[in-house]
């Protein structure tokens, strides 16, 4: 679902005061926004038809630092720009901040005026084009977990991560009684983002003490990964403005569970029908589905880097906390890595149970579209489904353990580098090996604490 501005009623509620400032952001490889907050009247008379940021924001780190061994930028190469093209289709209020607007942008080189391929918007735009070639219509929807804290990130800065208050003291899953004492933070939440031209469908409380659940409807590709960006900012800022904050982490906690970002999928026909659903299967899945899940299967351990980008991500991957450790599939089978939901309705589809909330979702997207269309494409056949508790089930695929053993497998992958081109698997691969030489060198709580009088 595009903006809910024009650049017309964007002059109009500028000449009103109505909006006073406009938010020119593009996405990292983190998946969070990064730009420019422009005067209003000066983005309607020329700042909508481009600005530049500097290219190293491809390049950067967590703690943006700056990150050798990058082909796009380095100091070799003096760190140039690159354009920043405001989409115009994304073009928001943001109800949440006074007097806002907000546009997203596409990267291009500064030369060429090309999209940058490594770009996170590029590389999912490349998969979606891929799927349209096809006559298909990529449909996806991201559920969106995270931890709410009492501490605001001011007090979390200075006094440290060790007295973290979650806002429930207790499990609070499809709890009401407890997501009250949230409805003020939540409200704001739903309300701003609706009011941003996202449509919400609902809040909950999620598996864990403080941990809640945002879901957004169902849509085309890259309109769900933009508003997943958005949501993302959006909750981090609402959350800031109460004196309170969240994390995104995959798993913030040892004793507790991890954040999940499941992504649904289906495809479409051009003219709107289903093109997974078929009514004379048994669970009403049609052989082009089978062939798609086949593709997700057979490459799930290659795309898992896109989907698990950190050192924590894996984490989150243990027995009995809802996150999946085998990339299988089964039928409304919460302990599988594919899930199939809707079975027998127009609206079955995949459930990627893998991702979690740290995840870049277009980056994520992109990788299971290409997975998935290299099924169609070669028409796999689809392995049986599995039932019954996958965490006790032995010699079946498993998810990469570790960050490193993902890196190794999608860098060796014939299928992603094909798909989504050499360029954008090596940066994305160096991107992991660098958060590995970080984690390698860094000395932990764990390892003091377990070590400093024993050792």
């Amino acid at each position: 679902m595009p903006g809910n501005l024009t650049l017309e009623t964007l002059s109009k509620a500028v000449e009103t005061g109505e909006i006073d400032t406009v938010i020119v952001a593009a996405v990292d490889m983190q998946g969070r926004l990064v730009g420019k907050r422009f005067h209003a009247a000066h983005f309607i008379s020329e700042g909508w038809h481009e600005t530049h940021c500097c290219n190293y924001l491809l390049t950067v780190d967590m703690e943006m630092f700056t990150v050798p061994g990058y082909e796009t930028a380095s100091w070799e190469k003096g760190y140039g720009d690159y354009i920043m093209k405001p989409d115009l289709d994304t073009l928001r209020r943001v109800p949440w901040l006074e007097g806002t607007a907000l546009v997203l942008c596409d990267l291009l080189d500064h030369d060429t005026h090309e999209e940058v391929p490594q770009s996170p918007r590029a590389i999912l735009k490349k998969q979606v084009a891929r799927a349209r070639a096809m006559g298909f219509e990529p449909m996806m929807a991201t559920e969106l977990e995270f931890y709410v804290f009492e501490n605001s990130y001011e007090a979390i800065r200075d006094k440290g991560t060790s007295n973290l208050a979650p806002i429930s003291a207790y499990n609070e899953d499809y709890h009401i009684f407890q997501t009250t004492k949230e409805e003020p933070l939540m409200r704001a939440l739903r309300n701003g983002l609706y009011g941003a031209g996202i449509p919400v469908e609902n809040t909950k409380g999620e598996a864990d003490a403080g941990q809640a659940e945002i879901n957004v409807r169902y849509l085309d590709a890259m309109s769900t990964a933009d508003n997943h960006v958005i949501v993302k900012n959006a909750t981090k800022e609402i959350a800031h403005a109460m004196g309170k904050s969240v994390t995104f982490m995959a798993k913030y906690d040892t004793a507790k569970g991890g954040s999940s970002s499941h992504v649904h999928q289906s495809l479409w026909t051009m003219d709107g029908k289903p093109a997974f659903r078929d009514e004379k299967d048994e669970r009403g899945m049609s052989d082009l589905m089978k062939h798609y899940l086949a593709g997700q299967l057979a490459y799930a351990r290659e795309t898992t880097l896109f989907l698990a980008p950190y050192v924590n991500s894996y984490k989150r991957f243990c027995v009995g906390m809802f996150a999946p450790t085998k990339a299988v599939w089964s039928c409304d089978n919460r302990t599988a890595g594919y899930r199939i939901c809707g079975d027998n309705t127009k609206a079955v589809r995949i459930e990627c149970r893998i991702g979690g909330a740290d995840l870049n979702p277009y980056l994520a997207q992109a990788a299971l579209l290409a997975a998935g269309l290299d099924g169609i494409e070669n028409k796999l056949e689809l392995e049986p489904e599995l039932r019954g508790d996958m965490y006790q089930l032995d010699g079946i695929r498993e998810i990469p353990k570790t960050l490193r053993e993902a890196a190794d497998l999608t860098e060796s992958s014939e299928a992603m580098r094909a798909a989504l081109g050499d360029n954008v698997v090596e940066h994305y691969v160096r991107a992991a090996r660098w958060e590995i030489e970080e984690a390698d060198r860094v000395v932990t709580d764990y390892e003091l604490h377990r070590g400093l009088e024993r050792a």
